[in-house]
């Protein structure tokens, strides 16, 4: 397979067209002629990536998180960014980027979360798209049971990958749970969307402080905070049984290398 055949499959499951126009997405590095046998995938595009992509002997990596994201005027070895990319050229690693496109993608980045902390049957989008009402931010959907607060976030620790820190809870623990919103990565913006969505519970990530207070003191559902690698991690098989199942000839490796900016909790 060429890249070019991989990004080809990449794409068809996450239109770059529905990436946000802030966003940065699709081939960062390499050559779209090269071949590619062994795909590395993986939450960051950092060092630690690259050198399992290297000891691996990965052709490519895909990331869900941009390396440039504001854009640069230089690549030089002289900051992180730039060793990086000196190693993947040097080495013929490509990256390529699947970031809010893969968000709102059907199924995404939030459907992987979702199915991550239990949710079964059908799922919606907690924002969908005007044009698309199975595309958009965020998935809701419902247990398989009812159960408590206090159980639902156990299961979701369980169900996540480990981080230093866990996962935080706001509210009462024994609040009955069955609906449940979820949206992978930084759900602040999601906040007043779930309270009307007439769900029991919101996990997300990256809740701060204030917006959460207000939230959980007006009575609306419950929160979840877990770290964003975590929320986004699942995500990572997702992609790469599209991969295999697309008829590409790949080889592909989920990168349990945990890339949580936080490395200690106390």
């Amino acid at each position: 397979m060429t890249l070019t055949d991989v990004i080809e499959v990449l794409e068809a499951a996450y239109p770059p067209a529905r990436a946000e126009s802030w966003d940065a997405v699709g081939l960062v590095s390499g050559d779209p002629a090269q071949q590619v046998r062994k795909v590395l995938l993986a939450v960051d595009p950092v060092a630690a990536v690259a050198e399992e992509a290297l000891d691996w002997g990965a052709d490519l990596i895909v990331t869900h998180h941009p390396l440039y994201l504001r854009g640069t005027t230089s690549v030089a070895a002289t900051t992180p960014k730039g060793r990086l990319v000196h190693n993947l050229i040097k080495n013929d690693i490509a990256l390529y980027t699947a970031h809010t496109n893969a968000d709102v993608a059907n199924p995404g980045v939030s459907d992987a979360l979702a199915r991550a902390v239990g949710l079964a049957g059908d799922l919606v989008p907690l924002q969908p798209f005007p044009d698309d009402p199975w595309r958009g931010l965020g998935r809701v959907g419902e247990l398989a049971e009812k159960t408590t607060l206090g159980e639902f976030a156990r299961r979701a620790a369980e169900g996540l990958p480990r981080t230093s820190w866990g996962i935080r809870v706001a509210g009462d623990l024994a609040r009955p749970v069955l609906r449940v919103a979820v949206s992978g990565g930084a759900g602040d913006s999601l906040l007043g969307t779930a309270a009307a969505a007439g769900v029991d519970v919101f996990l997300t990530a990256d809740l701060r402080h204030h917006p959460a207070s207000e939230f959980v003191e007006s009575g609306g559902p419950a929160l979840i905070d877990a770290a964003h690698w975590a929320t986004e991690w699942p995500w990572l098989d997702s992609a790469a049984s599209i991969l295999r199942e697309s008829g590409v000839t790949v080889e592909t490796r989920v990168s349990a290398t945990v890339t949580d900016a936080w490395t200690r909790g106390y």
